[in-house]
């Protein structure tokens, strides 16, 4: 079963130097049926205007990750870390003990377009770390890449966690398709484009809690650029 959330359904936030869409509940934001699934806890979808961005703040025993779609994110944290995330490039960051980061437009000129995705970790108070890992669009063309999993599977960066995110790039003939365990869930978000996923179309924004599939099956997109959750199967985020 496929549990479709439209784009047009999604909280909404509008700071004027932010505009963010919310999958779940965030913020201001409040909708009790969408309050996180199994350990999927956030999906902002952000775009952030030139030279702006979030000041310093802190976090704590979560996984969050950045997922650039356009422009260039800048981050600095308190371990000391400081780096440039462009399109491609996956950001991990885990708060465990606590952390205090900042992210910024890094263009005076342009727009940041990226998605912030929190995941709860299995055990907290772990030691605060830092990965990014480039990932070429050869690597998704047509085909869902592993970008993070417990163990770091395939380059993948390392989540505390028993969940894997695979992101694809699917346009024309395309097409691709992830086994599910019988024992676990899925979540479906195309982040722009669309495309033909277990006989559903999805157009950008759109998402999908997905339960008792045996597949997920991708084709006929449309400059279609997705990420696919592999869950446990619990029904709400651990707190």
């Amino acid at each position: 079963m496929l549990e479709i959330r439209r784009a047009k359904d999604r909280g909404t936030a509008d700071f004027g130097w932010l505009y963010s869409r919310h999958t779940f509940s965030f913020g201001h934001y409040f909708d009790q049926k969408q309050v996180g699934f199994s350990d999927l806890l956030v999906i902002n979808d952000d775009i952030v205007q030139a030279g702006q961005g979030f000041g310093t703040h802190p976090h704590r025993d979560m996984e969050i990750f950045s997922y650039v779609l356009e422009g260039a994110l800048e981050h600095k944290d308190s371990m000391g870390t400081g780096s440039v995330i462009r399109p491609g490039d996956v950001q991990m960051m885990s708060a465990g003990t606590g952390i205090s980061h900042s992210e910024f437009n890094h263009s005076s000129s342009e727009l940041v377009h990226f998605l912030q995705i929190w995941i709860t970790p299995k055990i907290k108070g772990i030691k605060p770390r830092y990965q990014q890992v480039n990932f070429l669009d050869t690597e998704k063309r047509g085909q869902l890449r592993i970008i993070i999993s417990p163990d770091g599977e395939n380059g993948s960066l390392s989540v505390c966690q028993d969940v894997r995110v695979y992101a694809g790039l699917f346009d024309g003939g395309e097409s691709s398709s992830l086994k599910l365990a019988s024992n676990r869930f899925a979540y479906i978000h195309v982040a722009r484009g669309e495309a033909m996923i277990n006989g559903i179309r999805f157009d950008a924004g759109d998402g999908a809690r997905v339960r008792g599939e045996p597949s997920i099956d991708i084709k006929e997109g449309k400059d279609a650029e997705m990420l696919i959750f592999d869950l446990r199967a619990n029904e709400l985020p651990s707190r």
